[in-house]
């Protein structure tokens, strides 16, 4: 299963609903409501295995990954990695921008 749990509380503490109370106006019971329904949607749609773009923001998609022969690095010991879903990120061209202080 990807690990949707780890990021919809990492943004849900990233998107407070105070900050859209402030910025728009809405009610904090409003703004609490459309930030929880707007991260259960994103998460919903990865748990699906659907691909997700935010605009000016980035692209979050869930990537497969088949099972494959590791070594622990301790031991030395083959063990078998098991198939799995990931999370992936790939953020747009704006947000490396802003992040690299270009903007």
């Amino acid at each position: 299963m990807v690990s949707v749990l780890r990021l919809w509380e990492h943004l849900h503490a990233q998107i407070s609903p105070n900050s859209v109370y402030r910025n728009i106006g809405l009610s904090r019971n409003e703004s609490s409501d459309l930030v929880e329904a707007v991260l259960e949607e994103i998460c919903a749609c990865l748990e699906a295995g659907e691909e997700v773009k935010l605009s000016s923001f980035g692209t979050f998609s869930v990537q497969s990954k088949s099972q494959r022969v590791g070594r622990n690095p301790k031991t030395g010991i083959e063990a078998v990695i098991t198939s799995r879903r990931v999370l992936s990120f790939r953020p747009s061209h704006i947000l490396k921008d802003r992040v690299d202080g270009s903007q």
